[in-house]
């Protein structure tokens, strides 16, 4: 095959057996690769009733079609297993180099099921897979482990996917590290190797990808990279990364300080934001055949970590520790980051669970002989501690390493502090202060309370307004950024006002999250220069050249579409209810504290209503949000009509 390898491999731990199986032309066609192969397999190999922590379940590693190739930012590979966090399709993405190291080595994914009698690390080279020991690597966190696997095989090339001692204590929200500096971090897939006893994950490879049309690819890589430069975003993310959010949402009062009681935290733009950056970064660190280096290297020069270097400052823990925690330095994020990767855990679901229990200290609920010492909003060394304590589930950390919705139930009264949805903590932009397609996104998306899977292409962070309330959002872009949207006609003249060009909040998170599921489908990065500037003409372009199978742009987001209703048919299969498609009560009884926002919360019949216009827009039941037959149908999915519980 061109673009494909042609080979998954299949490892039975249990019987400690390898064999490889052949990528199916019909799943290349209708499910693309990397998050549609999951997809599809997940559902067909995991029954209903089954266990995320038991043998039953299945962990799937498989890479973009693009990735491997020159196509800018095509590094992405998609993890996923059912959630030991929700209970339902369990699903991370991750870039660095694993994913096209792993293409190099002959193979397109990896399936792991069963679990091993004694720890073990998978070794994947050139085209041969091992199954070798770990015992001597069981205890070590994710750093240690990537470091002693490159030195016992001798090639510090090897790409290493790892756990730390997080995911050996079977913590709900534990990481699978993606070398020492990324992750595949939500909903908990390290808990699920730590299950199966698979310490690591480790591929080393030196051939190539075959392209069918050589001349058509090349062009569409350079049509591609010309238009991510071309985007007024590209600049100043390529200067600040995520962390230009850390202003506006300041500005708006959507910070989630101290666990979603303040909008706005004093002190914010001299502290945390932006602005702060330069004092310990001054370059970018880049993905596989990415031009944006959106991340930063870190190094902490004096005080007490004084030799810390890592990459590091993206928004999502500068937010989760600096503003759910309170912790006001950038210096002490940075150790919280690196504890987190060593550790193995997703930094969004450990500063939630972090603010949560401090929030409990707070509220007298718990208190220092519950936990063994002080735990204050901003105390950075409590944190450090409480981290290790939940990795390794000691004393109250056996109790927190369950995720903030378990946890909560040890504790009278306690599940109003709990912010999740379906069980995942949610991420660190507050919906009472700045409602919008990614908000909305947090009750529609099929992992759970996420911020990664839906997006509007086009947000416009210098406006936090609702021209119809909970209906549409302000564009507020020139005239020339609708015309080069890559939307079809028919469908832009749907989701934007012809005259104002207000976007509609519900048809906008249809597409956003088929538009997404292509992007992790296909193997590339959702940075904002990217999804505003590549959709479904150049995905065609370039998935059609590179592997000669021929494919519209229609076909292309149809795939997206397919993609996003599989997962929601395996999360019904494993027992997801129309409720759970909700805000925690918190955002509906309790109004915004401090800031801008100060007063907001959300109206619960507004949220219904909404709900309902992006089920209508699906096409799915407007009262129970389950797939309507027609829709399947149309999909190709008719035959999972029967199967949905």
């Amino acid at each position: 095959m061109y673009g494909y390898s042609g080979k998954i491999l299949d490892i039975d731990l249990t019987a400690g057996k390898i064999r490889e199986r052949p990528v199916e032309q019909d799943w290349a066609g209708e499910y693309l690769s990397g998050l549609g192969f999951n997809a599809r397999l997940l559902y067909e190999e995991i029954p209903a009733g089954a266990d995320p922590l038991g043998p039953e379940n299945v962990l799937a590693f498989n890479v973009g079609v693009l990735v491997g190739t020159t196509v800018p930012t095509a590094s992405r590979t998609e993890a996923s297993a059912l959630s030991p966090a929700t209970g339902l399709f369990g699903t991370a993405n991750s870039g660095n180099f694993w994913g096209s190291e792993l293409k190099f080595a002959g193979f397109d994914g990896v399936v792991i099921r069963g679990k091993a009698a004694s720890p073990v690390y998978v070794w994947i080279c050139d085209g041969q897979a091992t199954i070798l020991p770990a015992g001597h690597l069981w205890g070590r966190d994710a750093w240690e482990t990537v470091r002693r696997i490159r030195r016992e095989l001798g090639d510090d090339a090897i790409q290493v996917a790892a756990i730390g001692q997080a995911g050996e204590n079977l913590v709900r929200f534990a990481s699978i590290e993606n070398g020492p500096f990324d992750a595949w971090a939500r909903t908990g897939l390290g808990a699920v190797m730590g299950s199966k006893k698979l310490k690591a994950v480790a591929v080393r490879g030196r051939g190539a990808v075959r392209v069918a049309r050589r001349k058509e690819f090349l062009q569409a890589v350079d049509d591609t990279r010309k238009a991510i430069f071309s985007s007024p975003f590209y600049d100043s993310f390529c200067r600040f990364g995520t962390m230009l959010a850390s202003l506006p949402y300041q500005e708006f009062g959507a910070l989630p300080g101290r666990n979603y009681q303040r909008g706005a935290i004093d002190g914010w733009v001299e502290t945390r934001s932006r602005k702060v950056l330069p004092r310990y970064s001054t370059r970018g660190v880049a993905c596989m055949a990415c031009p944006i280096a959106c991340a930063h290297w870190v190094e902490v020069k004096e005080g007490p970590y004084a030799g810390l270097r890592l990459k590091d400052l993206e928004v999502t823990p500068v937010i989760g520790f600096g503003a759910g925690c309170d912790i006001n330095n950038l210096p002490a994020i940075a150790m919280l980051t690196e504890t987190c990767q060593r550790l193995g855990m997703d930094m969004v679901s450990a500063a939630a669970v972090v603010a949560f229990a401090m929030e409990l200290y707070e509220k007298g609920l718990i208190g220092e002989k519950d936990l063994g010492f002080p735990l204050n909003w901003g105390d950075e060394r409590a944190t450090i501690s409480l981290l290790d304590m939940i990795a390794h589930r000691r004393g109250m950390g056996d109790v927190l390493a369950e995720g903030v919705r378990r946890a909560a139930r040890h504790f009278p009264g306690a599940s109003r502090y709990a912010v999740e949805v379906k069980g995942l903590e949610c991420f660190l932009l507050d919906p009472r202060a700045r409602w919008s397609t990614w908000t909305l996104g947090y009750i529609t998306s099929v992992r759970g309370g996420d911020h990664l899977r839906t997006r509007n292409p086009v947000e416009n962070l210098r406006y936090n307004e609702n021209p119809v309330p909970y209906l549409t959002e302000k564009f507020g872009f020139p005239e020339e950024m609708y015309d080069r949207l890559d939307m079809p006609d028919e469908l832009k003249k749907e989701i934007f006002d012809p005259v104002t060009r207000d976007v509609n909040i519900p048809k906008m998170s249809r597409w956003a999250e088929d538009l997404i599921a292509v992007y992790n489908a296909l193997g590339m990065c959702i940075r904002p220069p990217v999804l505003h500037t590549v959709g479904p003409t150049l995905f065609a372009r370039l998935y059609a050249s590179l592997t000669g199978i021929d494919i519209t742009p229609a076909e292309v987001i149809r795939a997206g579409e397919r993609i996003w209703n599989l997962q929601k048919l395996f999360n019904l299969r494993h027992g997801e209810k129309p409720g759970d498609a909700d805000y925690p009560s918190r955002f509906y009884e309790e109004p915004v504290r401090a800031g801008p926002a100060a007063g907001r919360r959300l109206d619960r019949e507004k949220v219904r209503e909404v709900l309902r216009e992006y089920y209508l827009a699906r096409g799915w039941d407007p009262d129970t949000g389950v797939p309507g037959a027609a829709k399947l149908a149309e999909l190709n999915l008719q035959s999972y009509t029967h199967q949905r519980s």
